[in-house]
């Protein structure tokens, strides 16, 4: 995950896009060490951190080589991996958020994994959070492997806080349990801090409109079901409170009423805001910036714990013909990569293998450990072959609801704009499908 997916995602490692789909196929390797061609959407810090992890298993004699190949985030990458699926010459594994995989697997454009070679590695349910575990099914197979949890969560500055009065005896932010509170919280902050109380960033990004309103949504315990050939099914009432609230925060006073993503985030890393809604993926700002700040996750504001969240999950695009040797140490490779992965927490990222998050090595990591719990609240995208991350469906969600949160139009209209989008797609078929 990225602070703007539109942005910085889109950066290249090493001109990669430019390569052809024949290029990028599999290449096998010697019998006894295969080389995987392995595709990923990770750029910047998450970029680098992924490369450190493929250079320590090259380095270890791990029975395989790892050939990495990233590609642009979003749109590029997801036509790219369809493609060479459809043509039967993709790369060994890939990393989907696993919220696309809806729009992939019942296409037949990935392969599932087997559950009994994963057992076999020390990988199956118990290893993960049920919530990230079962996200990796579809049809009743596991098609997704989960490597973390990025959920969007608060970051607060401890300084601010402290001077406010709004921290708890522990040092962390007193509890918050209503929207009110958080309005009062937010009040005292602001008479310390010399900036908003609140950074939260909207402007022109659908994805950071949706990530809080679906919390929000999500914390009323209401859903939204997506089936093809029918009409959405969701909760209005909860819709328009939840926008109703977001409007309460982006008055002037509490947050801007019309700032983009990256004032947001340097407004709070440069300490003059005290609370920001964000993803993990800013620690490493936030920590760059040596700011004196902590993280929870977001506050239950409305009754039921809730946070958006995504996964990067491993895929096994299809194959025409999968080599055995090159598909073996594919496990391998997943299986290894989740063992090592308390490296990949420094990108902020939950990692979603348990016998990783439940060590006394990862509780002393902060503030990672006091946002872990998120794993077992996280909410996924309501399934259909156009959500997810990179899709449009959180751009559809912008351009009905920016309006009622900058300029004040009425939430129910905007929210019955963004339904009637929903229901259109929900006639279409999935172009996957239509193609095969």
């Amino acid at each position: 995950m990225a602070p703007s997916p539109l942005t910085r995602r889109q950066l290249l490692l090493g001109g990669t896009a430019l390569l052809g789909t024949a290029g990028l196929a599999g290449c096998a390797g010697s019998a006894t060490d295969p080389t995987l061609q392995f595709w990923h959407l990770l750029s910047g810090g998450d970029g680098t951190r992924m490369s450190g992890l493929i250079d320590r298993l090259n380095a270890r004699g791990s029975g395989y080589r790892l050939k990495p190949t990233v590609l642009a985030w979003g749109a590029p990458y997801y036509t790219k991996l369809a493609m060479a699926s459809a043509g039967g010459r993709a790369p060994d594994v890939a990393i989907m958020h696993a919220s696309r995989v809806a729009g992939y697997a019942p296409g037949g454009l990935l392969d599932n994994w087997d559950r009994g070679e994963l057992e076999s590695r020390g990988v199956d349910a118990s290893t993960f959070p049920e919530r990230i575990w079962k996200k990796g099914f579809s049809g009743g197979n596991l098609f997704s492997v989960a490597l973390d949890a990025h959920p969007f969560i608060l970051m607060y500055n401890t300084d601010i806080a402290e001077k406010a009065g709004v921290l708890g005896s522990d040092g962390q932010l007193a509890e918050i349990t209503s929207p009110e509170q958080f309005l009062e919280t937010a009040k005292a902050i602001g008479g310390v801090a010399k900036g908003n109380p609140v950074s939260y960033g909207y402007l022109g990004d659908g994805a950071q409109m949706w990530r809080m309103f679906y919390t929000f949504y999500r914390q009323q315990g209401a859903t939204m079901t997506l089936t093809p050939g029918r009409k959405a099914e969701y909760d209005e009432e909860a819709a328009v409170k939840s926008l109703a609230f977001m409007q309460q925060i982006l008055d002037g006073k509490i947050a801007a009423k019309g700032g983009d993503y990256g004032t947001a985030v340097a407004e709070f890393s440069t300490g003059k805001s005290g609370m920001l809604f964000t993803g993990v993926w800013e620690l490493p700002t936030m920590e760059a910036a040596k700011l004196p700040f902590d993280a929870q996750p977001i506050p239950t504001l409305f009754g039921t714990p809730a946070a958006y969240a995504d996964s990067h999950a491993f895929v096994l695009p299809r194959q025409a013909n999968a080599d055995p040797v090159r598909r073996k140490a594919t496990y391998d490779f997943v299986a290894d990569i989740l063992k090592i992965s308390y490296d990949w927490a420094m990108a902020g990222h939950i990692p979603a293998y348990l016998p990783v998050t439940t060590t006394p090595k990862y509780a002393k990591l902060l503030p990672q450990a006091h946002y872990a719990g998120a794993a077992k609240i996280i909410n996924y995208d309501p399934e259909a072959w156009f959500t997810g991350s990179g899709s449009n469906f959180q751009g559809y969600f912008a351009q009905y609801v920016q309006g009622v949160l900058l300029g004040g139009d009425d939430p129910a209209a905007g929210f019955r704009g963004f339904i009637n989008r929903v229901n259109t797609l929900l006639g279409q078929p999935n172009p996957v499908d239509k193609g095969r």
